[in-house]
């Protein structure tokens, strides 16, 4: 089990109201059930570093809706009732022994993967990569859909006044814009093509100009996710069709959209198909880089060649590493302005979870969904 809590055999947390929390039980079945915490101080890793924290905010992923009809993603599959949700913010309710920079009443966001620390890529500072990884709602791991968990100290981020809870969930899906930017280097003298105007895309974009990016072009085939992405601040928005057959005449016009001798030097899938990183490949200047965020397909098909010879470099994201910091910095200076984002707001009865999966699931005008506890 994860450190988000355990099964019925757990101790109880000391809560003074039984903890509920939203369990997938099966395929686009979702049930509020107890959800028995553990004390602070038994935790395997952390020991007397642990935080109880009750749930204000958590916003429904991708991944979310994509367990709950399938009950697997990859090679992680959903073998018995597992609760929930990654992205979350919440108050400090108890403190383990040794946290000395938290106290009950804090706001924070939490990071919602617990690394070994021991393994080459925790010690070499690529901890996202950790072969041992526990993250939230990731089975066998249980997830933060809930009144309360329990999780390290250090893996909680106190929010300044000025950033609310619902920023402090969203500090999750802006992790991963975050680093693909890092990973991608983007900056004040590189032009970015997004692909995918999804809540990813869209992430991207706010992550793409707080790093000071010149122009941030998006592309998608839905006109209404391309008119929020104008709103965000997109300095061109292409629509285009799901037909390879038309990516030779849509470079053409997304590089004209970019405008007068600007190149592209850095393109973000967000989608994750064929078509778009294809797209992205022959679109991105001689030189230039492509960075692989969205996991739309596990197979692509895609010409490597043409990109070989241009020296494009290609680079790939798994989750983040050590970027709440600056995610908060970006909210509490108004670089990044996310509140736009979040479209659809939920409270947590059996009711209101089932229609918020509904909603994010259905698409449409929703982007984040949230719920409220």
């Amino acid at each position: 089990m994860g450190k988000g809590g355990q099964g019925s055999d757990a101790a109880a947390a000391g809560e003074a109201e039984e903890n509920m929390a939203a369990w997938l039980v099966a395929k686009n079945t979702l049930k509020i059930m107890p959800f028995k915490l553990p004390p602070l101080g038994i935790l395997v890793f952390s020991g007397l570093h642990d935080v109880r924290v009750r749930m204000k905010a958590v916003g429904i992923c991708g991944s979310d809706v994509h367990y709950l009809r399938e009950m697997r993603i990859a090679h992680f599959v959903v073998k018995e009732p597992m609760v929930i949700g990654h992205e979350c913010a919440g108050m400090i309710e108890e403190v383990g022994a040794g946290v000395t920079h938290l106290a009950a009443g804090d706001r924070v966001a939490l990071e919602p993967g617990i690394s070994c620390w021991r393994c080459r890529h925790c010690k070499g500072g690529r901890y996202n990569l950790c072969d041992d990884m526990k993250f939230f709602a990731t089975p066998p791991v249980h997830g933060s859909l809930a009144n309360q968990i329990v999780h390290p100290a250090d893996l909680c981020f106190k929010l300044p006044d000025n950033v609310s809870l619902e920023e402090g969930a969203m500090c999750e899906p802006l992790s991963v814009g975050v680093h693909a930017c890092r990973r991608a280097g983007v900056g004040a003298e590189t032009s970015v093509l997004i692909m995918g105007a999804g809540p990813i895309g869209l992430v991207a974009l706010l992550a793409a100009k707080a790093f000071g990016a010149p122009r941030v072009a998006i592309v998608d085939v839905d006109e209404h996710r391309l008119s929020v992405a104008r709103s965000l601040g997109a300095d061109a928005a292409v629509q285009v069709s799901p037909r390879p057959e038309d990516v030779a005449e849509e470079v053409a016009r997304i590089q004209a959209a970019m405008g007068a001798g600007a190149e592209i030097d850095v393109s973000l899938d967000c989608a994750g198909f064929s078509k778009t990183l294809s797209t992205a490949l022959e679109a991105t200047r001689p030189g230039g880089r492509v960075c692989l965020v969205g996991m739309g397909h596990n197979e692509m098909t895609v010409p490597l060649t043409s990109a070989a010879i241009r020296e494009v470099d290609v680079v790939g994201i798994f989750r983040y590493k050590d970027t709440w910091p600056l995610c908060i910095e970006f909210l509490r200076s108004g670089k990044v302005d996310v509140k736009p984002l979040i479209t659809h707001r939920f409270g947590f009865s059996q009711r209101e979870v089932e229609e918020a999966f509904e909603v994010s699931a259905r698409g449409r005008d929703a982007i984040k969904v949230m719920f409220n506890l």
